[in-house]
């Protein structure tokens, strides 16, 4: 698990493609690794990688085929920077939202403009996951706990102040760039608990007639 507050900027410095999958080194930047051992998680653009090598100025991955098929990993190149955050810990302050660093898809920037101080980014994502999106909620972009300033179908809206644009690789988004997005983990769940003793059904799912059925909306 993780906050999505970003504890460093690193950058890929080798891919390695094998056999359908992925090996990839990171240089790790100014995170601290003196704590990590082979084995643990850290979220590089808010996918969830295992540390399987430790060379000394970051770390190896390897890269599942599911990974490559539903995130951006497949467009890293080498030289690219990625945000990274280690695993939370018991006494790690909660400063975003928790976060599972398992990416639900990819979304596109649309627009990109300037909002006094702040950068203002409209982001576009599958219809699929529209519904997981709700003004003033959460949501996890390039592994970046942010909060949602307005929704309008498949689109969403995100208000960047000066620091997050620092801290993180944000700043260098502009319309078409793709990025790994992961909703809120309450909006999943609480989805699958609406729909009980159905949601064994593989084609069961929430529209306005479920949810009258069941009791959810009063005529």
């Amino acid at each position: 698990m993780f906050t999505g507050i970003i504890e460093a900027i690193g950058e890929i410095v080798d891919l390695q493609p094998s056999d359908g999958d992925l090996r990839l080194r990171i240089r790790s930047g100014k995170l601290d690794l003196s704590d990590v051992q082979l084995g643990d998680s850290i979220a590089v653009n808010g996918v969830c990688l295992t540390a399987v090598e430790l060379p000394g100025d970051g770390f190896w991955a390897d890269v599942s085929g599911e990974t490559l098929a539903n995130t951006c990993v497949g467009q890293w190149q080498q030289g690219q920077r990625v945000n990274l955050e280690k695993a939370l810990t018991p006494t790690t302050r909660l400063g975003g939202h928790l976060v599972s660093g398992h990416v639900d898809g990819i979304g596109t920037v649309s627009r990109r403009w300037q909002d006094a101080r702040s950068i203002r980014f409209e982001i576009q994502v599958a219809d699929g996951l529209a519904r997981y999106i709700a003004h003033k909620g959460s949501v996890c972009v390039d592994g970046t706990s942010l909060t949602v300033n307005a929704v309008q179908g498949a689109r969403f809206e995100l208000n960047i102040v000066p620091h997050t644009l620092q801290e993180t690789i944000m700043d260098t988004y502009q319309a078409g760039t793709q990025v790994n997005i992961e909703v809120d983990l309450l909006a999943r769940y609480l989805e699958r608990l609406v729909l009980g003793e159905h949601a064994a059904d593989a084609n069961a799912g929430i529209d306005m007639a479920f949810l009258q059925q069941h009791g959810f909306i009063k005529h």
